[in-house]
This record gives C-alpha cells, structure tokens and sequence, in this order.
C-alpha cells in the first residue's frame, strides 16, 4: 500500500518531541488520561461533557466570550451527532440500521458513514487485517460489566466472519452490503478519532488557532498555549489515579489504547476490549500503545491496530509511516519505541 494514498494527507511533527528525554527519564507504563490544563486565564475557555461513552473535554483561546462560548457548543453537539449517527447501541442509529439491512442486500448510506467505512478498509488493508471494523461479528457476544465471554465453542463459530473484506462498497451510489449474513460492524476503533478531527474543524471555523479536545485516549491539539506547548498527561495502566509522564505537545494528535479500558479479569486471563480478529479473543503482547500523528481518525486507527499487532510488528509498521511515532507498552513492562523517538530509551 502507497503511504501517499492516505484519505488525508499526513504532515511531519515538527515541535512535540521536545522535551522528551527528561520526561520519560520519570516513566513507567503509559495509557493516555487527557489533557492536563494549566492554570485559566482570562480568554481560555472550557467545556466537559459525556458523549460516545466517554468524557469529552474542549478547552480553547478566544477574546471573544460569545465566541467561544458558540465554539465550546458547537463542539458538544457534534460529538452528540456523531453518536446518534455511529452508535452500535442505539437501535436507530445510522449504522444499526446498517447492520440490520446490509446482510439483506446494498444499503444507501451518507457520505459521511461510507467515507468512514472506507477509510476502515484502507487501515485494514494498510495493517494486514489488524484494524478490522467487522471485529463485532464477535465483540459484541462479550459482556465486560457482566464479566462474561463467549465460550471456546461459540468463539470458534464466530471469528470465521470477522474479515473486513464482508463489508462491500459502491462509491458511486454510496451503497453497502455485507457479503455474510452473520456480519456486524462496529466503528468504536475510528469514530472518536473522526469526531476529535470534526470538533477541530467546528473550532477552526471560527478563527480560533489554540485548541485543545480530548475524547477519552483520544485527543488533538492545534496550535500552542499561548507561547508555551499543551501538557498532555499519560496514566499508568494498572493505576488510574498515576500520571507516569508529561507531553508537552503542539499541532499533535494523540491516541492511546490500553487493556485497562473496558475488561474483566477471571481466572488469571484479563479479558479485554482490544480484539485480534483473527482470534476474536483478547490481543496479547501489550498493555499500552500511544500514537502521535497529525489527525486523530488514523491515530485512532492505527493505536488499535499496533495493539493487535503487538510489539515488533507494530512499530515495523510505524516506522513505514511518515509523521507517525508510537510508544508500546509490552507485556513485560518494558517500553518500546518507534525510530522517529529513537534515543529516547
């Protein structure tokens, strides 16, 4: 696959890595937390709100009150659209309507969720099948409140329709058909990367350069702080209450995926929400991936897919990337990077 081919172009990090020695000196494991703020001033404005499952939080500079008070909202209902849109729990989303009709013949979809599909496909096939959105046809049989698993039975009967390649597009009438009838797709791996990459865009429309939204692991930033670069706080991911490291971060997307998210723990296995679909259980060799690029839709991506992947072939491909760094966390402990964060160690 071209790397030039990427839906949208993908710029190289200039400014985050600086500083990056001294912080990660003082690391241990990593999963992202959010956007740590420093103290307010007068024209930074803030919004926190829950939407997609998550805690969204929209900080922003603006001279003008009414201005950002109408950026702040702009933002919150986007997210809340997104959801209503690309929500596999809300039976009349758009895309449960998808599943519910695809497997029966061609669907037309809008633009908006036919781009995200494709896009899912490209990941797909830059990643090998390691990022593959009909990873659902098993996902969702887990039940991690419950602490309940499909069993070995079951599991065997249902990875056999994990394969992106189900999932049929027709760019011409933005149609699409599911090719097996027992698929399901989920897009919780890229929609809140896409969400994060829209509330930017709601931002930037009115004339604001220095922005900050965070959407759980996911976050982008543009511009700096006002002469200084955003702090993005990383957790530990067997501590929710630790920060292991400071990012200081500017015109940066950023996304973690960790096995501390969503999961239940039985019998010594931890059952989580990172899938391998080739297995549809569980992926092993990490605990933590963050990803580091220009927009949030493929780091969002690309965080789930080297979780997959695990350590060694995940960085290989980082390090195909450009303007794309990654630090994984193995299961060992031991913290691993891609080459654009070499001598790092």
């Amino acid at each position: 696959m071209d790397i030039r081919r990427l839906p949208q172009a993908m710029c190289a990090l200039a400014r985050w890595r600086m500083g990056w020695r001294d912080l990660l000196l003082q690391a241990g494991l990593l999963g992202l937390v959010g956007l740590l703020a420093l103290p307010a001033q007068a024209q930074w404005h803030e919004r926190r709100a829950t939407a997609m499952g998550t805690s969204i939080h929209v900080e922003l500079w603006s001279e003008e009150a009414d201005v950002a008070e109408q950026a702040l909202t702009a933002v919150i209902t986007e997210m809340h659209r997104i959801d209503a849109e690309f929500s596999p729990y809300k039976k009349d989303s758009q895309l449960s309507r998808l599943n519910a009709q695809a497997p029966k013949g061609w669907v037309e979809v809008s633009p908006e969720l036919f781009e995200l599909l494709a896009r899912s496909a490209w990941v797909s096939e830059l990643t090998s099948g390691a990022f593959d959105v009909t990873y659902a046809s098993v996902g969702r049989y887990y039940n991690y409140r419950d602490r309940e698993a499909p069993d070995a039975k079951t599991l065997e009967a249902l990875v056999q329709h994990i394969n992106y390649r189900n999932v049929e597009l027709r760019p011409a009438t933005s149609e699409v058909r599911y090719a097996v009838e027992q698929v399901y797709v989920d897009l919780g791996g890229i929609a809140k990367g896409h969400a994060v990459d829209q509330a930017i865009a709601k931002i930037q429309a009115f004339g604001i350069t220095q922005a900050s939204v965070a959407a759980g692991g996911d976050s982008r930033i543009i511009g700096d702080r006002r002469g200084q670069p955003w702090t993005v706080g990383v957790r530990h991911p067997r501590d929710p209450e630790a920060v292991a490291v400071l990012l200081p971060l500017e015109d940066t997307a950023v996304s973690t995926s960790g096995d501390y998210e969503r999961y239940f723990d039985a019998q010594g296995v931890r059952y989580h929400h990172i899938l391998d679909p080739s297995t549809g259980s569980s992926a092993k060799g990490s605990v933590s991936v963050t990803i580091l690029g220009a927009q949030s839709l493929l780091t969002d991506a690309l965080s789930t897919s080297v979780f997959v992947l695990g350590p060694d072939k995940g960085i290989d491909l980082i390090n195909r990337l450009e303007g794309i760094d990654a630090i994984v966390i193995d299961a060992s402990g031991q913290m691993r990077y891609s080459d654009g964060l070499a001598g790092l160690e």
